[in-house]
């Protein structure tokens, strides 16, 4: 079979070979593959090795000299807050002061501030400064993300934020999985009727699977937001109408979050700073995928997932970049990784695995996305780096250089390529 485009001088080919979830020991392999080439057609990836891919080149195969950059899948960011208006800088500096983020939360700021402003900010406000965070995120080599609502809190503005995800998924190369999350906090009209507003958001819920304008949903089970129980509650409902489930567990107190995630059969459960011991076995029973969020940590100045501890039990993780207003404001997932590195200690291949195909496997994505292979679309960064690792080593910058979705140059020399 001929190509329609062979990508050929790739240094090494970075990427991972397991079935997913990969768990445990599982994430430290991956695959390698030295002075290789990817043969490109209709999108999908029809050959992959060592050597310049003659067998699959004609007179109209468009020949792509890499000139000795690496290579790896698409990163998927698998946890982002795409959608939103405003910014939290005002928080900035009482964040630096040492006052508790939750604190700003139960005064009215936090998270219900940027409610306010995306109440009030038209679907074009919202979409514009959407679509250029996603540029950006594609600048760094993301070719799929997750996006959560959560900063509506009412089912029309709710809808306004995931139908603009809808149309980001249709207009923006890169791919956007769409996830309800009315369960953010508790708005202000429902203050001190916090069972009213979760009986709301099950009506709701019905209304948007209706409309298809949603794959998961997920709860913030947190003390002062969403218990365990109010979690279980939304969730059970929410899995009863066909939705995928996942929650935001144990991100500051141990509530066990983590557990019933498992328990419940979540696709991924995210945060994870405070999870215990028990859970972390709980989760290395289960395909259920941790899902780590190391910025969070970084910017709150809070203690990191002990991701490594993870993997020794025998956990499935991927690490994600949770671009938000208040608690991670980057759109850097270069930089999410680099964290991971340094300041998580996991190797380059465990971070390979949990930016690509462990995220690929907990969105339902793994049949077509997250690692490079015959029969899986090309989704492909191309870093200007002597390897996997001097990504990790050297960081704070952008690495990469070109970015492919679906075989379709996106980002070419770090510029976004318009191709509408």
């Amino acid at each position: 079979m001929h190509a329609d485009s062979v990508i050929y001088h790739i240094k090494t080919i970075y990427t991972p070979c397991e079935v997913p979830p990969v768990k445990g020991e599982k994430m430290s392999l991956i695959k390698e593959i030295q002075d290789g080439f990817i043969a490109i057609k209709d999108g999908k990836i029809i050959g992959i090795g060592e050597g310049e891919g003659d067998a699959f080149v004609s007179s109209h195969t468009e020949l792509v000299d890499a000139h000795g950059l690496i290579a790896a899948p698409g990163f998927i960011d698998s946890h982002t807050h795409l959608v939103h208006a405003g910014s939290r800088e005002h928080e900035y500096e009482e964040l630096q002061k040492g006052m508790p983020y939750l604190y700003l939360l139960n005064r009215g700021g936090g998270i219900l501030g940027t409610v306010d402003m995306t109440r009030k900010a038209s679907f074009d406000v919202l979409y514009q400064k959407a679509y250029r965070s996603l540029d950006l995120m594609m600048s760094y080599g993301v070719t799929v993300v997750e996006s959560k609502s959560g900063y509506g809190l009412a089912l029309e503005h709710e809808t306004k934020q995931l139908r603009v995800n809808q149309k980001l998924n249709d207009e923006h190369p890169v791919r956007v999985i769409s996830t309800y999350m009315g369960a953010h906090a508790v708005p202000r009209e429902y203050k001190n009727r916090k069972d009213e507003y979760i009986e709301v958001m099950k009506e709701d819920l019905k209304h948007i699977r209706q409309l298809e304008l949603a794959e998961a949903v997920d709860v913030f089970c947190e003390e002062g937001v969403f218990s365990v129980d109010e979690t279980r509650d939304l969730l059970m409902h929410a899995k009863s109408l066909g939705f995928k489930i996942k929650v935001h567990a144990d991100e500051i107190h141990p509530l066990g979050g983590a557990g019933l995630g498992v328990m419940l059969g979540c696709s991924s459960v995210d945060h994870l700073m405070a999870t215990s011991d028990e859970d972390m076995d709980a989760l290395a029973l289960s395909n259920t995928v941790a899902n780590v969020l190391p910025g969070t940590s970084f910017y709150l100045k809070k203690n990191y997932a002990r991701a490594k501890e993870m993997i020794k039990r025998g956990v499935a993780l991927s690490i994600a970049g949770d671009y938000n207003p208040g608690s991670c404001p980057t759109e850097n997932f270069q930089f999410m990784m680099q964290l991971a590195s340094n300041q998580m200690g996991l190797l380059p291949a465990e971070i390979l695995n949990a930016v690509t195909l462990n995220p690929a496997y907990h969105l339902g994505l793994a049949q077509s996305k997250g690692s490079l292979e015959i029969g899986k679309d090309a989704d492909i960064v191309l870093m200007d780096a002597p390897s996997l690792t001097y990504v990790l080593y050297h960081f704070g910058i952008n690495h990469t250089k070109d970015v492919y979705i679906k075989g379709k140059k996106v980002v070419s020399d770090q510029k976004v390529v318009n191709i509408s």
